[in-house]
């Protein structure tokens, strides 16, 4: 996962998942604009394995993470954005740093599926495990990136046991997606969750506190 080699920045001139506009608009009088990007909408699920007791997330290399980094310990690599050239990335970071920690999710790009038909791909795809609409219990939806994108994701909550993993998951390797399957024990989930040495999507601490106070308290006393 962290083998990253050949790295070269390089003007966007179009793309398959964002979408780039800028909006005139007059508020209070005053005559404003903003540029934003559309893209696609989204599905997350938070998956506990009542075998083990743990939740099972992934973790993978994001490249947007990594050039922020990159562009906090070496801010000349942007400075010429306006070219069409980019200077090289000399000494690049480690790819540790564009490494994070997510819950199960996907991208809404399939007409014909509805939101629950798509969440139970993604786990089956990302993470192993054959769940059906019927395991699916939605949490709520909200926006993401409000500044930039816009976009809504829906989250899942799905519980799952040994027997439903019927693969390592791990992504579609066709689609150049490369994931970690990654366990964390329900009694180290907060701890996790607030470990900055981890870096995570809100949704994980989110989704993390919504189990502690939703479901946690109904599970079985030991």
């Amino acid at each position: 996962m962290e083998a990253i080699e050949e790295l070269a920045v390089q003007p966007c001139t179009s793309s398959l998942y964002l979408r780039p506009f800028r909006l005139s608009y007059r508020q209070n009088g005053t005559k404003k604009f903003w540029d934003f990007m559309r893209t696609h909408d989204s599905v997350s699920i938070l998956i506990f394995n009542t075998s083990r007791q743990c939740f099972v997330v992934v973790k993978q290399f994001r490249p947007a993470v990594y050039m922020c980094e990159i562009e906090r310990h070496q801010p000349q690599v942007f400075e010429n954005q306006d070219k069409e050239s980019f200077p090289s990335l000399e000494n690049p970071l480690p790819a540790v740093v564009g490494v994070t920690y997510e819950l199960c999710a996907g991208i809404v790009d399939k007409p014909g599926l509805s939101l629950e038909e798509i969440a139970c791909e993604e786990v089956l795809e990302e993470c192993g495990y054959r769940v059906s609409i019927a395991d699916l219990r939605r949490i709520t939806s909200y926006r993401s990136g409000v500044g930039v994108t816009g976009s809504r994701q829906t989250l899942f909550y799905a519980e799952v046991n040994d027997q439903m993993r019927t693969s390592g998951g791990g992504g579609q390797a066709e689609e150049g997606e490369l994931i970690e399957v990654v366990e964390i024990p329900l009694g180290e989930s907060m701890k996790f969750a607030y470990d900055e040495t981890f870096p995570k999507t809100m949704g994980v601490i989110f989704s993390f506190m919504w189990f502690h106070n939703n479901i946690a308290p109904k599970l079985p006393k030991k």
